[in-house]
């Protein structure tokens, strides 16, 4: 897996794949600077090798040329942010663009405008990808939120740098935790799902079964294997067309020794409000006109015990819905105890995008071994598919 550690970038120019679809204001001031700070160590790095930079992202799903969409809105955050002056391209191809990337000193950076302003970076056109690749030498991809797409900027520039091509700091650091839970991790290896739906994470669930010593499934995904086993759920969200695959995941795990720990208590309400009632119940037996909304005590304390136990964690989806604060209870302990592991020694990633917005609510970003950028990328590596982005460089 060639990274920037295996180049030196000296009078080379990089054209460096980052992820800036960032979050904006009314004001088109950025709200979270979260993707910028992410791409920084690789932008240096080029940049103190003597090289220098053109950076190109996508940021929202403009239809055309969309001023709301101008990346000239983010560039004067991600100067002060990398701490360079960033030059601003009005285009992203084109011989403006090429006069602009030539005269680009060693040190200097010129970020490109919006990719998607093209139909045919979507698209994955290799014209289009070819002009981009006209800027520069050496072609980084650093841009993990996606690499799950065969975009002309993510996959197909790259079949015009052969052997001038790697990984950047960011996409190494994705790629190398979702092989330690996937590959290499150090055992016992638990995965906790959460969220809503058993069908959003079905194929995870299938392909995790293989590596996995623990599975902990939490949140609303929970009811339908619990209502699949003759319990009474209320009014509690679930599937019932999924019953008959949550039963033969249990099977599953079974046979392949894999010890699945499902809530055993729950808060249960009889409103989906913020102030509703609330009582601690047992999950089999929820009362008519309630439903379950957050992990009971028991049920905390029986995730913490494996999680404890454990040397690797995955922690994708939330424990329940943690959006209202008084049932972001279960979600909080979870993050807890998997900041406890991790201080004795445990790995663990945070993926998807729930579980990283719980993660940066309630400050656990520091207290966990690492926080995912790439929600659907993130989840189609844990079904065990090879991304075309990272394949792109690797072939």
């Amino acid at each position: 897996m060639k990274t920037t550690n295996d180049f030196n970038f000296e009078n080379k120019k990089a054209l460096i794949r980052v992820d800036f679809n960032v979050p904006l204001n009314e004001k088109f001031e950025v709200t979270d600077t979260t993707r910028i700070e992410a791409a920084k160590p690789t932008i240096i790095k080029v940049l103190e090798d003597g090289g220098s930079a053109i950076l190109m992202s996508h940021l929202g799903r403009p239809k055309g040329k969309q001023e709301e969409f101008s990346l000239q809105h983010i560039a004067e955050t991600v100067q002060e942010i990398i701490g360079v002056q960033v030059k601003f391209a009005n285009d992203c191809i084109g011989s403006d663009v090429e006069a602009l990337a030539a005269a680009l000193e060693p040190g200097e950076v010129l970020l490109l405008e919006n990719l998607r302003y093209y139909s045919e970076e979507t698209a994955g056109d290799k014209d289009f990808a070819e002009k981009l690749s006209k800027l520069a030498d050496i072609y980084i991809n650093d841009a993990f939120g996606t690499a799950h797409r065969a975009h002309a900027s993510t996959t197909i520039v790259a079949q015009f740098f052969e052997g001038n091509k790697c990984f950047g700091n960011l996409l190494a650091k994705e790629i190398e935790s979702i092989e330690k839970v996937l590959k290499t991790g150090e055992t016992p290896i638990t995965a906790v799902l959460g969220g809503s739906k058993i069908s959003s994470k079905i194929t995870i669930v299938e392909n995790i079964l293989d590596k996995v010593d623990h599975l902990i499934i939490g949140g609303g995904m929970s009811f339908t294997f619990i209502k699949a086993q003759g319990g009474k759920i209320g009014t509690s969200i679930h599937e019932d067309d999924k019953m008959e695959l949550a039963l033969d995941i249990l099977k599953q795990a079974k046979e392949k020794g894999v010890e699945i720990h499902l809530p055993v208590d729950v808060v249960a309400v009889d409103d989906f409000s913020n102030d509703a009632n609330q009582q601690f119940v047992d999950i089999f037996n929820i009362p008519d006109g309630w439903e379950g909304i957050d992990a009971g005590l028991e049920t905390r304390k029986n995730f913490d015990k494996v999680i404890q136990a454990s040397k690797t964690i995955l922690w994708n989806g939330p424990l329940g819905v943690f959006e209202m604060e008084n049932f972001a209870k279960g979600t909080i302990a979870l993050g807890e105890s998997i900041a406890e592991a991790t201080k004795n020694g445990a790995f663990s990633l945070v993926g998807g995008g729930d579980s990283v917005a719980a993660v940066k609510q309630f400050g656990f970003e520091e207290k966990v071994s690492y926080v995912s950028t790439g929600g659907g990328a993130m989840l189609e590596s844990l079904e065990g598919k090879t991304l075309p982005g990272i394949q792109a460089i690797l072939n």
